[in-house]
């Protein structure tokens, strides 16, 4: 189901542009806003017209035009489907970005818009060879419901408990996304059902599966000092330090087919302004106890090597083997001045 973008008064595009001028731009994370501008960018602008954007089997695996698994998430039907989905971002990206920091959260974002479509283009080919029905190779997908419904799966596993209400039913949180499943393919049979299940399918394999696992360790490759594990402030560009908060507090639509639209619950202001980001700090103290510091400072100062590594004092060379707490404190003095 495809329609003109342009037809009327755009009022998708105004509704997004008053939910954003009521957060605040300076209360938006930096990728979450990036990301926001740059879908709203290639609906005014698109790269392509959308019959050359959308995804399917037909027109990515048949005839290799892979290019559709990178322009598909960011493009839109019209303008409430371009509403919908950015008000969704909106609310996840707000708490999933304050959660794991920014460049994480961007590497989460291309890891899912990628893996979403391949799961999409598997799904719909194993329902062709399983009914024998071509049409489902047939079926064209565009919009970012399916990367959003992946972080819903997201943000319920970093923020447990609750319910959504959904026409006015409380549902618990662990459930929500498979009613939401279900129930926007019922009311909107435009939607791409496929393309929702395949961003669920991501979600659980980041949450439950290996697919986590598999971004830290490639991350580690790319890293200069390899450190890739938890919430570490590596990938933190806002918010909470790792170090300082590694298990902060718990915190929550659509791809349009011609076939992936997806609408949310009415949007609710997430942005907890009573969590300050903590300041940069060093390893020895970024959330560290006095004791734990000082544990830390002996480790670092017993696997000096080298005579350049070395404290010395006016008396002559400290030893390593059974270090005083003044020569501590001289070897910590060392390391921060050097």
């Amino acid at each position: 189901m495809m329609r003109n973008r342009h037809r009327g008064s755009n009022l998708g595009l105004l509704l997004l542009a008053s939910q954003v001028f009521q957060l605040g731009i300076d209360n938006i994370p930096p990728v979450t806003l990036a990301t926001l501008g740059l879908n709203v960018y290639l609906f005014l602008f698109p790269a392509k017209p959308l019959l050359q954007t959308c995804l399917s089997v037909r027109e990515a695996y048949w005839y290799g035009d892979w290019a559709r698994l990178l322009l598909s998430p960011f493009h839109h039907a019209d303008d409430m489907h371009l509403y919908f989905n950015m008000a969704s971002l909106l609310w996840k990206g707000i708490k999933l970005e304050r959660k794991l920091g920014g460049a994480w959260f961007a590497y989460l974002l291309s890891v899912f818009s990628l893996l979403t479509g391949l799961i999409y283009l598997l799904l719909e080919t194993g329902l062709t060879r399983m009914t024998e029905d071509s049409s489902y190779s047939l079926q064209c997908a565009v919009g970012f419901s399916g990367v959003l419904f992946g972080l819903k799966v997201v943000n319920n596993h970093y923020h447990p408990g609750g319910a959504t209400y959904i026409m006015g039913l409380p549902i618990a949180n662990r459930y929500s996304c498979w009613v939401e499943l279900v129930l926007i393919h019922v009311m909107n049979p435009g939607t791409s059902f496929v393309g929702h299940l395949a961003g669920i399918l991501v979600g659980l394999l980041y949450t439950k599966g290996p697919l986590k696992r598999l971004m830290k360790t490639c991350a580690g490759f790319v890293t200069s000092n390899g450190h890739h594990g938890g919430q570490q402030t590596y990938y933190n560009s806002s918010g909470y330090s790792g170090y300082g908060m590694p298990n902060p507090p718990n915190t929550h639509y659509g791809q349009q087919s011609f076939n992936h639209r997806q609408y949310d619950a009415p949007y609710r202001d997430p942005y907890d302004t009573h969590m300050p980001s903590a300041p940069p700090q060093h390893p020895y103290t970024a959330g560290l106890s006095d004791e734990e510091q000082y544990q830390a400072a002996v480790r670092a100062s017993l696997s000096d090597r080298g005579g350049s590594t070395q404290a010395r004092s006016s008396h002559g060379t400290y030893s390593h083997s059974n270090p005083t707490p003044e020569e501590i404190r001289w070897r910590r003095l060392q390391r921060f001045t050097s």
